[in-house]
């Protein structure tokens, strides 16, 4: 049975595999990262934001936990209301 390194090295191999990790390194996991920033700078936990966001810490934790694996994608007024729960203002940029 393969560890869990060894297992992860042999799928980064696999033709494609490499070009999805990066895509979610740069989309997913760059947002989790500046969600994540927001509530830790704002102090807060997942159930102070999640009051905030008039819903239950089990969404918050759902919503992080989606982020860092990719399957999920929250929409723009769920990322809108976690950025103002945080006291942060959501802004989409499209780039070249």
């Amino acid at each position: 049975m393969q560890t869990h390194d060894e297992l992860i090295e042999t799928l980064i191999q696999r033709p494609g595999v490499q070009a999805e990790v990066e895509r979610l390194e740069r989309e997913e996991f760059g947002l989790l990262d500046l969600l994540l920033k927001a509530r830790h700078e704002a102090g807060l936990s997942q159930a102070q934001v999640a009051e905030r966001m008039g819903t239950h810490a089990p969404a918050v934790a759902r919503l992080e936990r989606a982020l860092a694996t990719g399957k999920h994608s929250p929409s723009v007024a769920t990322l809108r209301k976690y950025a103002r729960a945080c006291g942060k203002n959501l802004f989409v940029d499209l780039r070249d």
